[in-house]
């Protein structure tokens, strides 16, 4: 199975992009599956139903979000009726939504993802690592599902690689998503699992981290609110991994990494 990540989704124009690219890009390299981080596809706060709709159309099998997710208050209302839609596992058992959901290939494969928020700098929600646990033991890769795909939402590279190592031989893919700067350690861990620090972002790289530049160095210089945020306009970049998993043990068998179009330098695996 060959599965695409995609991580931060900013603003308008990084959601055009992956719409555009989507189609040819399954195509071109036959994924199994396409997730997409997008809690920030909404101006660059949070998410609509309507976003989610035209994701699902273009090619986009899951999505995952983190602690923007309930910038749009109306996702409240909706995401119950959004089994796709995924808000961290670890929130309180009684918060809207679900945290993990299992998708099924064209060819039959089950791909349970999950997304779950690290604590450290973050929400102090429920603990991630015990949450973790309980959905690999629930979950048995080459019994229950084909393969387990973990977006781990948080700040601290310290916790996500943690993670990492908790979850290898468990997960197929553990993959971070938050801090919208793509880490250059794709591996594979001792016991078979994908790994990536930070996918990355989709969105223009002329910005910090997303967001209009100008009126992001303001707010630090000048230690006062200003201006409400907004996507930085530019050339997009499409930033991730693609991994291919072994549909019997579920385990990673090769991970790359995936950049493409804008600034930053371009990472497009070759075509088999």
């Amino acid at each position: 199975m060959k599965i695409l990540f995609l991580g931060d989704v900013i603003g308008r124009s990084a959601r055009d992009e992956i719409i555009a690219q989507l189609p040819d890009l399954r195509s071109k390299y036959k994924l199994d599956a396409v997730i997409v981080n997008a809690e920030n596809a909404a101006a660059g706060f949070g998410i609509t139903s309507r976003i989610c709709n035209d994701l699902y159309k273009a090619g986009v099998d899951c999505i995952t979000t983190g602690n923007h997710i309930w910038q749009q208050r109306e996702i409240i209302s909706t995401i119950g009726n959004n089994p796709k839609l995924l808000r961290p596992i670890n929130f309180p058992k009684t918060t809207p939504g679900k945290g993990s959901y299992i998708l099924q290939t064209v060819h039959g494969h089950k791909i349970l993802v999950t997304n779950v928020m690290t604590r450290l700098f973050m929400d102090a929600l429920d603990d991630p690592f015990a949450a973790m646990d309980k959905l690999c033991k629930e979950n048995l890769l080459g019994r229950d599902v084909n393969a387990i795909v973990i977006d781990v939402h948080g700040e601290a590279s310290s916790e996500k690689m943690a993670m990492g190592h908790y979850c290898d031989g468990r997960s197929s893919l553990v993959i971070g998503t938050h801090t919208h700067i793509p880490t250059a350690d794709a591996q594979i861990l001792p016991k078979g699992t994908g790994y990536q620090t930070d996918a990355g972002m989709c969105g223009s790289y002329n910005s910090v981290i997303g967001m209009d530049a100008t009126l992001s160095v303001n707010r630090f210089v000048r230690k006062m609110p200003g201006e409400r945020l907004r996507p930085a306009e530019g050339p997009v970049t499409l930033c991730g991994t693609i991994a291919d998993i072994d549909p019997k043990t579920g385990l990673c068998t090769k991970i790359e990494h995936f950049r493409m179009g804008g600034r930053l330098s371009q990472a497009l695996p070759e075509v088999a």
